[in-house]
């Protein structure tokens, strides 16, 4: 298990027990005041305690090396669960707007106790809000789906204990005046029943996205500068950059056009060079293929390679950007910018 995936393990540890203390709190508020706005939160919890189990399995197996049945490793499983967890919120909003629909139909009595209740869903909001947010930016650093996804339910769920909270006061101080306001608990319940459901639809889409290998722009940008910050004259050009995330780990392929002067030893040296620079950023999580591509007399003039094979003088070197060494066709090098 490389460090980035047993960090992802242990903190997914912390959220499955936050998830099941919050899930009791939240219940017992829910008993002591009888809000439905409450419910909407307490039921919420329970997604979040099966997300965490099915998330920690999905972090334990995506840690796991490469096999022969496996030869790129486990971590697509992150996106599986996370399209579970997506569909889960998506489910336990829609259960919400069901039984808000029952509450307008048939209000429950909302009991002297909701002082109380409104103490208990703060704690709950303040926990999740400060786990969540911890979870979403170590799932960004370690390229963790399962944990990122963990995460934005966390803070999905804390946003929506604050609408509940804000709502639950104003119905508190309606009660303590007389008035009656339970259709405004019903009403707050079914605004955050809606929010949970578009949020389901959107872990959803992000895992759709991933399964499909949608390019992460942000990455690309990421590694092609690390490229090119590293860049040796003998490096004429890079092409054809692909990414693809397998959980934590990357696989970076690349083309890349050496001078066809070169031995297969020189060769050798500047490719470690390459994954020695691209390693030195992202460690372990990430596993670099390149294919060395011999130059043709049209490079002369953006090679600086002193070699018996020139047929014109160096003009300067070729300005590689993000676009260019992520196209797969090979550039026209008598018009390239150099």
């Amino acid at each position: 298990m490389s460090k980035a995936a047993d960090e992802n393990f242990e903190f997914q540890k912390i959220i499955v027990v936050l998830g099941f203390t919050l899930l009791i709190i939240k219940y017992v508020a829910y008993f002591l005041t009888g809000s439905v706005a409450i419910f909407t939160d307490a039921t919420e919890s329970i997604v979040n305690v099966v997300a965490a189990c099915i998330g920690i399995y999905a972090l334990y197996l995506s840690a796991k090396p490469a096999d022969r049945n496996h030869p790129f490793g486990h971590g697509k499983i992150e996106i599986i669960s996370s399209a579970i967890e997506g569909t889960m919120i998506m489910a336990a909003g829609l259960l919400i707007l069901y039984e808000t629909v029952q509450s307008f139909i048939n209000p429950g009595e909302i009991t002297d106790e909701l002082d109380i209740g409104l103490i208990l869903v703060a704690i709950a909001a303040v926990a999740n809000f400060a786990v969540g947010r911890a979870a979403i930016v170590k799932g960004r650093r370690n390229r963790s789906p399962a944990l990122e996804a963990s995460g934005r339910h966390l803070c999905s769920d804390t946003y929506s204990s604050i609408g509940i909270l804000i709502g639950l006061v104003v119905v508190y101080i309606a009660e303590s005046m007389g008035y009656d306001a339970r259709w405004l608990d019903s009403s707050i319940a079914a605004v955050f029943g809606v929010i949970i459901v578009v949020t389901g639809i959107k872990v959803i889409k992000r895992a759709m996205d991933d399964i499909m290998d949608t390019a992460d722009a942000g990455l690309l940008e990421e590694v092609a500068g690390t490229i090119r910050g590293y860049r040796h004259d003998d490096w004429i050009d890079v092409r054809n950059l692909r990414l693809i995330k397998y959980g934590p780990r990357i696989y970076a392929d690349m083309k890349v056009v050496f001078p066809r002067c070169m031995t297969v030893e020189e060769v050798g040296r500047e490719e470690d060079e390459i994954n020695e620079a691209v390693c030195d950023k992202y460690g372990d999580s990430i596993e670099v293929s390149i294919t060395p591509v011999p130059c043709t007399e049209g490079y002369c003039r953006v090679c600086e390679r002193n070699c018996f094979t020139r047929t014109v003088e160096f003009e300067g070197r070729i300005e590689w950007t993000t676009e260019s060494m992520t196209s797969p066709v090979e550039r026209e090098t008598d018009e390239a910018e150099v």
